[in-house]
């Protein structure tokens, strides 16, 4: 048996996403897609921030979303948190490099460049949490990077005027994250169902 603490968490994931089971059978996709459906449906009941469209154009693509259960689905909304965060990372250090903005929004690109930082070893944990069934503490990490990206977004509006270029990365990070904790709410709550 593999222990995480001996590989990076990428590997890790595709270890376990491998060891569910998976066919080829039209049944087993269509019943995917329906978990994918169902999953964005009932998290978009319970919140009026969810959004249900962003949640299928998200996990829809990924092949391995279509051959996976919540457990799986999860972590790929996970991982493409973690994945949204580097990439963003990569795109404001090129803007602080540009000589394109002034003092105020340099300053506001490097403070979210910070917790843009600070949020990918948060999502690694959160991964590592959720991994080891620390579903809460899973929740906890993910709902810090929720709260980092709303913060990188509403530096931009304390000046006047000054529009913040990095709206949709901050957006979709949220709504990945969010997607990712509804996901863990259900486990959590089917958990304790199959307990009582």
């Amino acid at each position: 048996m593999w222990h995480c603490s001996f590989f990076t968490i990428p590997f890790c994931l595709v270890l376990f996403l491998f060891s569910l089971h998976r066919t080829g059978s039209p049944i087993v996709n269509a019943l995917s897609i329906d978990l994918i459906n169902t999953t964005c449906k009932q998290c978009s009941d319970k919140s009026t921030t969810f959004n249900f469209d962003f949640c299928l154009t998200s996990l829809q693509p990924i092949p391995i979303s279509h051959v996976t259960n919540l457990q799986g689905l999860a972590l790929v909304a996970m991982e493409l948190a973690l994945e949204n965060t580097t990439d963003t990372m990569s795109s404001i250090e090129k803007m602080l490099k540009s000589g394109e903005f002034d003092p105020f929004a340099l300053t506001c690109l490097k403070d979210c460049l910070e917790l843009y930082g600070e949020g990918v070893p948060m999502l690694a944990n959160s991964i590592g949490a959720f991994l080891a069934e620390q579903y809460d503490a899973a929740k906890l990490l993910l709902s810090v990077v929720m709260e980092e990206a709303s913060t990188c977004e509403d530096g931009f509006v304390e000046e006047e005027g000054e529009a913040s270029p990095l709206t949709k990365e901050n957006s979709d990070l949220f709504q990945l994250v969010d997607i990712a904790v509804c996901i863990v709410d259900s486990i959590t709550f089917d958990s304790k169902v199959l307990l009582n």
